[in-house]
């Protein structure tokens, strides 16, 4: 039903890019996709809590609301929330445990959960959703 040139063209794509991986391997091309490492300067504990349908607070260790989804564009902050609780159902981690915001030598925002080892560096996302997690630990 696929005509020949289709199914050929397919193989030689696949020939062609495990080709190439195997040349960069081989000659020892430096990996140009790795996020370099940055050590981290500022870093704060937070506690993520709510639901998709009245948002998520951010609250300080002392239990504070410093942020919340709903507010000043951080619509972000329900993403990375949503991202961290789907990680701790599927390692069967209890919810409660803080999670780092970290800013980086090189600027740049990641966010840390140590108790199942997840992590997200803020590059790509946005200024504006970015900007929700830098204002916390400015």
């Amino acid at each position: 039903m696929v005509p020949q040139f289709l199914v050929w063209g397919m193989f030689t794509m696949m020939f062609a890019a495990v080709a190439l991986v195997s040349y960069a391997r081989i000659s020892g091309r430096e990996v140009t996709s790795v996020v370099p490492h940055s050590d981290i300067i500022k870093e704060i504990f937070v506690t993520l809590e709510g639901s998709r349908n009245e948002g998520v607070a951010v609250l300080d260790i002392n239990g504070k609301q410093i942020a919340h989804s709903t507010q000043d564009k951080a619509g972000f902050i329900d993403v990375i929330w949503m991202s961290v609780m789907r990680e701790r159902t599927v390692q069967d981690v209890t919810s409660e445990m803080p999670v780092r915001i970290v800013r980086r030598e090189n600027g740049r925002i990641a966010v840390i959960d140590d108790t199942t080892g997840w992590k997200i560096e803020l590059i790509g996302y946005g200024r504006d959703n970015v900007a929700a997690f830098a204002r916390l630990i400015d």
